[in-house]
């Protein structure tokens, strides 16, 4: 039988392929994490011993070989169990160029912040001064693109170059064509010089590794052959790689060379094939005055592509969201434990630096947990497809164990700064003292709890005073319905506050101000101690509430049974914070199914989400928004109120919100809590953010270190369905500096296209009157290989609304910040 030559072609011109060879690195994807990192040492190792043999003329044959380390951390785990002598041997590897160091650490999601990107960026580059390197070229694999921020980061740590290699199931490279170079303007005015490259595997597709000839990218009448006998692998490798560069030469490729990187074996996390070495000798041999293929590391590349005149090259400013970043969706829970232990993690540094007690052990730890949650591998290779899998349920557990850990190590930090700022443990007659903290580099108003043991909450029955100690002044103060005490403080950036709370009288009969004795007989309380009759709010309280709106000095919501909350108003400005153009209220949950015929057969699960592409659902899919069913008083004081809206929406057996009314200051904290039924069809969950500026406000998203404006900030050809983002967003009016700041501390990903199934559009293609729309996509399991294939269970997710005036959106970027992060208060020692 013979190939097939249809459409034969060979290139016009002479050709040099630049050949990088290297290992995938998916923590879980393939095998457990801990035997991934095994096998990743054994990499190394076992690239050390093919260039021995290659120096020690045992197989000269395989002189050419290279291996670029894609990622630092197997470098990281290498050097933690090898000899001195493998160090050595290592180090003048690298030195010679047998071996080249990436500048990433690993290939990420967008969760980390600029912090996290700074640290581990910074590995590399700190080992290879330790023996008078530099590294100047960093490469990523799989991923979709990169928070702006991450350019940033490599550029503070002396790194010039990025290879991206694309990966475009459910996703897609920018710029309209791969295999194409650009400058990427950071936001501080610094570039970054970025190939635009092919999938990290696609000189397995060309050939370059014998008994690894790949049929995933490249799709021709060869696909359907290559299950034959091996020995006609370079009939194929031969007529593909013409046939590659002679398309190159068609879409008029600049250049008389080009980068394909290569898989030691047909998978991810493969080892180094000193065989690719010998087929390319070979190649070289019979086809290198036209055709010349090198093994090269990615400086030799970049080194080769600066030789060429890049004057001309193209310069893109902007965000280049991650079509990947979703899969944070799947484990909601413990991305929102993430979240929290990234901010408390940032609470506790910026605490033990105050105080000079540094504990860098544990910030290594809580790193380092925070990196491998945020690793871009969401799951084993089946987790949709056989869900029940012994090998799926653990590497799910292991996954979701490093939000665990790090969650532990951020708190058992903050814990030990509290206690060496006087904190006062657990004991009896614990003074009832309290310090409140401001972490963040921002002034905030914000409201604080004051915890109170279980049998401290009687004095909650009798009268006491909270007390500020630096003024000696009493504070005005609000008991929940959850029995707690909150008052509200403006702290400045690093600002603390001492207060306790002065017992004036213990149980008994209640002063007249809160007398239940008085109360008793107007209160409309059944004997069975059903409270369910609707009482207007008291015209003491400075916020008003009734049947069917909450209004304080500076706002008013209104609802609908039926409807939702239909308008959110700012009183000082006489204007609705809604946009005009929604489909939905604000804070109305959107439940989204794709249906299958049989939705028990695997396949057909599986296969339905396959056909998706970049939409995140099928063309059938079922959509239905919730209907608000009852609404009810929480709280109302003279701090704030507390209303709950109960919602009904298929897919989910509970779903209620919370919005608290600040009385003294325009913001609104939401929370939703949530009961998700379990289901295996690909699903997705949002909840509607449909608030406005007016027209010509823009709105901004907080990423790793920088504002963003979506579909703004954005390189070409990029996504603008979604993004991930950090603290939360903002729209921002010129008109008087006007701000509306929503924080979002638990959900990451911010829906912006629309819901509807359709041809995505990327930027640029959007017309000129289109705008964002914005939604918080808080749950989805719809990839069909390593999600969670359920989200069903309880989750509790908060937002927060705000209104400022005179502020620049930069200065916006800090109150979002404190909004989230909120005071820090512990109790402490008597003087």
């Amino acid at each position: 039988m013979s190939i097939p030559t249809k459409g034969d072609h060979k290139p016009a011109r002479p050709w040099t392929i630049y050949v990088i060879h290297h290992s995938h690195t998916d923590i879980g994807y393939t095998e457990r994490q801990e035997r991934i990192e095994q096998y990743h040492i054994d990499f190394i190792r076992q690239a050390l011993s093919i260039i021995e043999a290659a120096r020690s003329g045992d197989k000269p044959e395989w002189k050419p070989f290279r291996w670029t380390c894609e990622t630092f951390w197997a470098v990281e785990q290498f050097l933690k169990v090898a000899s001195p002598l493998e160090k050595e041997a290592f180090q003048q590897a690298v030195i010679r160029g047998d071996i080249e160091l990436s500048g990433t650490y690993l290939n990420m999601t967008e969760l980390p912040d600029l912090d996290l990107l700074l640290r581990n960026h910074s590995k590399a580059q700190q080992y290879a001064k330790s023996f008078d390197h530099h590294i100047d070229s960093a490469m990523t694999a799989d991923i979709n693109g990169y928070s702006w921020g991450y350019a940033t980061s490599l550029l503070e740590n002396d790194v010039q170059h990025l290879f991206s290699c694309i990966h475009t199931h459910h996703g897609m490279y920018p710029l309209g064509r791969k295999q194409t170079p650009f400058w990427w303007e950071a936001p501080d005015g610094g570039k970054l010089l970025v190939w635009n490259g092919e999938h990290y595997m696609f000189g397995n597709e060309l050939g370059f590794c014998p008994n690894a000839l790949g049929k995933y990218i490249i799709k021709d009448e060869l696909q359907h052959t290559l299950s034959e006998p091996e020995d006609r692998h370079n009939e194929v490798a031969t007529l593909r790689i013409n046939r590659y560069l002679w398309n190159l030469e068609q879409e008029q490729y600049p250049y008389s060379f080009i980068p394909v990187m290569v898989s030691g074996l047909g998978t991810d996390n493969a080892s180094p094939n000193a065989e690719i070495a010998e087929w390319i000798t070979q190649w070289n041999e019979q086809f290198g005055d036209q055709i010349k293929i090198k093994l090269a590391t990615l400086s030799e590349f970049f080194a080769t592509l600066k030789q060429e005149d890049l004057s001309s090259l193209p310069v893109h400013r902007g965000d280049w969201p991650d079509w990947w970043s979703d899969g944070v969706a799947s484990t909601a829970l413990h991305t929102g434990i993430y979240r929290d232990a990234q901010r408390t993690l940032r609470k506790a540094k910026r605490l033990v630096q105050q105080d000079e007690m540094v504990n860098t052990a544990d910030i290594d730890a809580a790193s380092e947990a925070l990196t491998m949650y945020a690793e871009h591998t969401w799951g084993y290779h089946s987790s949709v497809y056989e869900p029940w899998h012994p090998q799926v349920q653990m590497l799910e557990v292991r996954k979701q164990a490093y939000a665990a850990e790090a969650s532990k190590r951020a708190y058992r930090l903050l814990d030990q700064a509290l206690v060496a700022r006087h904190g006062a443990l657990l004991s009896p007659n614990r003074p009832l003292r309290y310090e409140v903290i401001n972490t963040e580099p921002a002034a905030a108003t914000l409201q604080v709890t004051l915890p109170l043991d279980g049998w401290e909450t009687t004095i909650l029955k009798g009268d006491f005073e909270l007390i500020d100690e630096s003024t000696g002044d009493a504070l005005p103060y609000q008991i929940s319905h959850k029995h707690t005490i909150v008052t509200e403080l403006t702290l400045l950036p690093n600002e603390a506050r001492i207060l306790h709370i002065n017992v004036l009288r213990q149980q008994g009969m209640k002063s007249s101000r809160n007398s239940m004795v008085t109360a008793c007989n107007i209160k409309p309380v059944s004997c069975e101690g059903v409270d369910d009759i609707w009482e207007p709010s008291s015209s003491t309280n400075p916020i008003m509430v009734d049947s069917c709106s909450m209004e304080s000095e500076t706002m008013r919501i209104e609802w609908k049974i039926n409807e939702g909350i239909t308008a959110w108003i700012d009183k000082r400005l006489s204007t609705d914070l809604l946009d005009t153009n929604r489909k939905h209220a604000p804070f109305t949950p959107v439940y989204e199914v794709t249906p299958v015929q049989d939705e028990h057969n695997p396949s057909q699960v599986c296969s339905a989400r396959s056909r998706m592409g970049r939409n995140r659902k099928g063309v059938n899919v079922q959509r239905d928004a919730g209907r608000l069913t009852r609404v009810q008083v929480l709280d109302n004081g003279p701090l704030f109120a507390t209303v709950e809206f109960v919602f009904e929406v298929k897919g989910l057996s509970y779903y209620a919100l919370t919005l608290k009314m600040f009385a003294n200051q325009p913001r609104v904290e939401v929370s939703v809590r949530l009961h998700k039924e379990s289901v295996w069809l690909p699903e997705n969950v949002y909840v509607a953010l449909p608030f406005s500026m007016g027209t010509e406000a823009e709105l901004y998203v907080e990423k790793a270190g920088c504002l963003v404006r979506p579909w703004a900030d954005q390189l070409p050809g990029s996504c603008l369905d979604y993004t991930c983002i950090q603290e939360g967003l903002l729209w921002h009016s010129a008109e008087g500096d006007e701000t509306l700041i929503l924080s979002m501390p638990d959900t990451p990903l911010l829906q912006l296209g629309t819901l509807d199934h359709s041809h995505r559009q990327l930027h640029t293609q959007q017309t000129g009157n289109s705008a964002p729309s914005t939604y918080a996509w808080i749950l989805t399991n719809y990839w069909e290989t390593n999600f969670k294939a359920t989200l069903g269970g309880f989750y509790e997710f908060r937002y927060a609304i705000d209104r400022l005036q005179h502020t620049t959106p930069e200065q916006a970027v800090g109150a979002l910040h404190a909004s989230t992060g909120q005071f820090t208060v512990h109790r402490i020692k008597l003087k």
